[in-house]
């Protein structure tokens, strides 16, 4: 079967690179398509639902939405629970993860400076430790939530931490997640994984 490919643009964040990243833990070679805006404006009425990441099985079709090409990349290489009891737990995850970055998606539609600044003070002092302690919850007392190994909804919460703490977003402290241990814990893991060791030394 031809590689699969992956369309994102070219940006080593968000959900285009949550989709390379499973792969690449999976040890799945693939097409890595980066994408300019101008490259989606030309495809766009060809996509699903008209937006990206979306991933190309040639022999399969195009699929899309992230959470739901996680969960294919995972169910196919065993990065995402069979049991369905466990599989809640990693879906549960996933959708969190999702629910934060719509909420600080939110605030960016917002103008006015001031009005984002409170809107994202607002975020930081309250709905993300509240989402960070249900994270860790659905973490426990493995290294993972999928155990000894990462699974796609560590992936998941790789991407939010390093965009937190990476300063992605204005207004919302660097510090959001020092509280939070397992989170951490989750974060480095994936990060110091060799085979994603080895993707960000290309």
């Amino acid at each position: 079967m031809p590689d699969p490919i992956v369309r994102y643009f070219d940006f080593a964040g968000s959900r285009g690179e949550e989709v390379r990243l499973a792969l690449v833990i999976a040890g799945v070679p693939f097409d890595d398509e980066r994408l300019t805006r101008d490259d989606l404006a030309r495809i766009k009425a060809d996509l699903p639902f008209g937006s990206l990441p979306v991933l190309e099985f040639p022999e399969r079709g195009i699929f899309s939405q992230t959470n739901a090409i996680l969960r294919l990349i995972g169910r196919l290489h065993h990065l995402h629970p069979d049991d369905p009891w466990d599989a809640a737990r990693h879906d549960a995850v996933l959708e969190a993860c999702e629910d934060l970055r719509h909420r600080i998606s939110a605030t960016s539609r917002i103008t006015e400076a001031t009005e984002r600044q409170v809107a994202r003070k607002n975020l930081a002092d309250g709905f993300i430790p509240h989402w960070a302690r249900g994270i860790e919850d659905l973490i426990g007392e493995n290294p993972f939530v999928g155990g000894t190994q990462p699974a796609v909804a560590d992936v998941k919460i790789y991407m939010m931490d390093k965009a937190l703490r990476g300063g992605a977003f204005d207004d919302i402290p660097t510090t959001v997640l020092d509280p939070f241990a397992r989170i951490g814990g989750v974060a480095r893991g994936v990060a110091s994984h060799p085979p994603v060791q080895a993707w960000y030394a290309q």
